[in-house]
Protein backbone atom coordinates (compact mmCIF):
# COMPACT_ATOMS: atom_id res chain seq x y z
CA UNK A 1 0.00 0.00 0.00
CA UNK A 2 1.17 3.07 -1.08
CA UNK A 3 0.14 5.37 1.79
CA UNK A 4 0.40 4.94 5.49
CA UNK A 5 -3.53 5.46 5.84
CA UNK A 6 -7.13 4.37 5.25
CA UNK A 7 -10.24 6.08 5.34
CA UNK A 8 -13.54 5.16 4.89
CA UNK A 9 -16.53 7.75 4.75
CA UNK A 10 -20.39 7.53 5.58
CA UNK A 11 -23.75 9.49 5.83
CA UNK A 12 -25.02 8.99 9.75
CA UNK A 13 -28.80 9.90 10.44
CA UNK A 14 -27.65 11.75 13.86
CA UNK A 15 -26.34 15.18 14.79
CA UNK A 16 -22.68 15.35 15.10
CA UNK A 17 -23.01 16.08 18.60
CA UNK A 18 -24.80 13.13 19.37
CA UNK A 19 -22.08 11.19 16.82
CA UNK A 20 -19.50 12.77 18.92
CA UNK A 21 -20.96 11.83 22.05
CA UNK A 22 -20.99 7.99 21.44
CA UNK A 23 -17.39 8.77 20.09
CA UNK A 24 -16.24 10.18 23.16
CA UNK A 25 -18.04 7.26 25.67
CA UNK A 26 -15.03 4.73 25.60
CA UNK A 27 -18.01 2.26 26.88
CA UNK A 28 -19.66 2.93 23.40
CA UNK A 29 -16.11 1.32 21.19
CA UNK A 30 -16.62 -2.45 21.40
CA UNK A 31 -19.87 -2.00 19.73
CA UNK A 32 -18.32 0.55 17.26
CA UNK A 33 -15.23 -1.59 17.22
CA UNK A 34 -15.57 -3.76 13.11
CA UNK A 35 -12.76 -5.63 13.64
CA UNK A 36 -14.13 -7.64 16.72
CA UNK A 37 -10.82 -7.07 19.13
CA UNK A 38 -12.24 -4.77 21.05
CA UNK A 39 -13.83 -6.52 24.33
CA UNK A 40 -14.46 -3.96 26.67
CA UNK A 41 -13.11 -0.48 27.62
CA UNK A 42 -11.57 -0.75 31.59
CA UNK A 43 -12.16 3.02 32.04
CA UNK A 44 -15.55 4.45 31.81
CA UNK A 45 -15.00 7.99 31.85
CA UNK A 46 -16.07 10.39 28.54
CA UNK A 47 -13.04 11.11 26.34
CA UNK A 48 -13.04 15.31 27.54
CA UNK A 49 -8.82 16.54 26.63
CA UNK A 50 -6.17 15.78 24.42
CA UNK A 51 -3.46 13.77 26.60
CA UNK A 52 -6.64 11.54 28.41
CA UNK A 53 -5.58 7.90 28.52
CA UNK A 54 -7.90 4.70 28.50
CA UNK A 55 -8.01 0.93 28.48
CA UNK A 56 -9.33 -1.48 26.63
CA UNK A 57 -9.49 -4.95 26.97
CA UNK A 58 -8.79 -6.82 23.27
CA UNK A 59 -8.41 -9.94 21.84
CA UNK A 60 -6.72 -10.57 19.11
CA UNK A 61 -5.26 -14.49 17.66
CA UNK A 62 -2.49 -13.59 16.53
CA UNK A 63 -1.15 -11.81 19.99
CA UNK A 64 1.30 -14.09 21.46
CA UNK A 65 -1.22 -13.74 24.63
CA UNK A 66 -5.02 -13.43 22.72
CA UNK A 67 -5.75 -11.39 25.52
CA UNK A 68 -4.18 -8.05 26.11
CA UNK A 69 -4.80 -4.20 26.72
CA UNK A 70 -3.89 -1.04 24.72
CA UNK A 71 -3.57 1.80 26.36
CA UNK A 72 -5.25 5.06 24.47
CA UNK A 73 -3.81 8.60 24.27
CA UNK A 74 -6.48 11.04 22.94
CA UNK A 75 -4.64 12.96 20.30
CA UNK A 76 -6.52 15.18 19.30
CA UNK A 77 -10.38 16.72 20.47
CA UNK A 78 -12.03 19.40 18.67
CA UNK A 79 -16.21 18.71 20.05
CA UNK A 80 -17.99 17.95 18.13
CA UNK A 81 -16.08 17.82 14.79
CA UNK A 82 -12.88 15.49 16.01
CA UNK A 83 -11.86 13.19 18.07
CA UNK A 84 -8.84 10.73 17.31
CA UNK A 85 -6.31 8.56 19.90
CA UNK A 86 -3.28 6.47 19.36
CA UNK A 87 -3.33 3.19 20.45
CA UNK A 88 0.10 2.05 22.80
CA UNK A 89 0.95 -0.28 25.62
CA UNK A 90 2.34 -0.32 28.81
CA UNK A 91 6.13 -1.92 28.55
CA UNK A 92 7.59 -4.45 31.45
CA UNK A 93 8.62 -0.81 33.35
CA UNK A 94 5.56 0.24 33.39
CA UNK A 95 6.09 3.09 30.76
CA UNK A 96 3.90 3.68 28.15
CA UNK A 97 4.70 3.07 24.38
CA UNK A 98 2.35 4.33 21.75
CA UNK A 99 3.20 2.19 18.33
CA UNK A 100 2.74 5.10 16.04
CA UNK A 101 -0.70 4.52 14.91
CA UNK A 102 -4.04 6.73 15.31
CA UNK A 103 -7.88 6.12 15.06
CA UNK A 104 -9.62 9.67 13.91
CA UNK A 105 -12.96 10.68 13.44
CA UNK A 106 -13.80 13.18 11.35
CA UNK A 107 -17.35 14.98 11.54
CA UNK A 108 -18.95 17.14 9.02
CA UNK A 109 -22.88 17.90 9.83
CA UNK A 110 -24.78 17.94 6.25
CA UNK A 111 -28.35 19.09 7.66
CA UNK A 112 -29.35 18.92 11.66
CA UNK A 113 -30.52 15.46 11.69
CA UNK A 114 -27.38 14.20 8.71
CA UNK A 115 -23.32 13.63 9.73
CA UNK A 116 -20.63 12.70 7.24
CA UNK A 117 -17.97 10.63 9.62
CA UNK A 118 -14.93 9.81 8.21
CA UNK A 119 -12.55 7.02 9.89
CA UNK A 120 -9.19 7.29 9.31
CA UNK A 121 -6.76 4.60 10.74
CA UNK A 122 -3.32 6.18 9.89
CA UNK A 123 0.30 4.53 10.36
CA UNK A 124 2.62 7.22 9.12
CA UNK A 125 3.72 7.50 13.03
CA UNK A 126 4.92 4.03 13.00
CA UNK A 127 8.87 2.99 13.31
CA UNK A 128 10.15 0.93 11.28
CA UNK A 129 11.45 -1.23 14.10
CA UNK A 130 7.54 -2.28 14.60
CA UNK A 131 6.80 -2.85 10.55
CA UNK A 132 8.93 -5.26 10.95
CA UNK A 133 6.69 -7.51 12.43
CA UNK A 134 3.24 -5.99 12.50
CA UNK A 135 1.88 -5.53 8.79
CA UNK A 136 0.19 -2.44 8.38
CA UNK A 137 -3.05 -2.37 8.63
CA UNK A 138 -3.39 -5.19 10.39
CA UNK A 139 -7.05 -5.48 9.14
CA UNK A 140 -8.79 -5.06 5.50
CA UNK A 141 -10.33 -1.90 4.45
CA UNK A 142 -13.94 -3.26 5.74
CA UNK A 143 -13.50 -2.88 9.39
CA UNK A 144 -13.43 0.13 8.91
CA UNK A 145 -16.86 0.49 6.61
CA UNK A 146 -18.28 -1.72 9.61
CA UNK A 147 -17.25 0.09 12.30
CA UNK A 148 -18.67 3.58 10.88
CA UNK A 149 -22.00 1.14 9.95
CA UNK A 150 -22.30 -0.47 13.86
CA UNK A 151 -21.58 3.78 15.25
CA UNK A 152 -24.37 4.62 12.69
CA UNK A 153 -26.92 1.91 14.66
CA UNK A 154 -26.02 3.00 17.93
CA UNK A 155 -26.18 6.79 16.84
CA UNK A 156 -29.60 6.28 14.97
CA UNK A 157 -30.80 4.15 17.85
CA UNK A 158 -31.15 0.64 15.22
Amino acid sequence: MAEDNVSATLTVAAPAERVFAVLADPTAHAAIDGTGWVQQSVDRAPLTEVGQIFRMDMYHPNHPNGDYQTFNKVQVLGPPRTIGWLTGYRKDDGELDFGGWIWRYDLAPLVPSETEVTLTYDWSGVPQHIREYIQFPPFGPEHLTDSLHHLAGLVSGR
